[in-house]
């Protein structure tokens, strides 16, 4: 064992924070989807207003990010639901170095949005989406809380990855 491996934890405590906010965004990702198609019951592209500009519209997105690439071959499915743990996995030991708030809430809402997403690949074979600000009229988008962690996480780690000072 070498002394840096004997001093520095395997897990860093901002990576287990990017583990907590993973298992958060997940959770609540899988608990709306739930309340969506199971308690509420919206029928696919039915509308159900909440407040301006928030509607709930439910659709199914067979394809990539914001329904780019739609298809419905079970080979893209599964291809997809293997890229997403694949992709989540990846960032999960990213995560375990962790030493800043930035890209570790960053991470931690990749994951959980990765994972979520994947869920529902395999599942439904399609994402559950259901937040529509469309009224605002420049976000065209239906999307999740899932998707929400991923776009989130992303501009974390951009703005991180422009920080003038580094770590040594």
């Amino acid at each position: 064992m070498s002394a840096e491996t004997a001093v520095r934890p395997s897990v860093t405590s901002w990576g287990w924070r990017a583990y907590a906010i993973a298992a958060v965004v997940l959770i609540l990702d899988q608990l709306t989807k739930f309340w969506i198609l199971s308690v509420v019951r919206l029928p696919e592209q039915a509308t159900m207003e909440v407040f301006w500009p928030l509607q709930f519209t439910r659709i199914w997105n067979e394809g990539v990010s914001f329904g780019l690439l739609q298809t419905r071959h079970d080979l893209v499915r599964w291809g997809m639901v293997v890229f997403n743990v694949g992709v989540g996995i990846l960032l999960a030991f990213w995560a375990r170095s962790q030493v800043r708030l930035l890209p570790a809430v960053g991470l931690g809402l990749l994951i959980g949005g990765a994972i979520g997403n994947a869920i529902d690949r395999a599942r439904f074979g399609a994402v559950v989406d259901f937040i529509d600000v469309q009224r605002l009229g420049f976000f065209p988008w239906i999307f999740n809380i899932a998707d929400s962690g991923i776009t989130i996480g992303v501009i974390l780690i951009l703005l991180d990855s422009l920080r003038r000072e580094r770590p040594a």
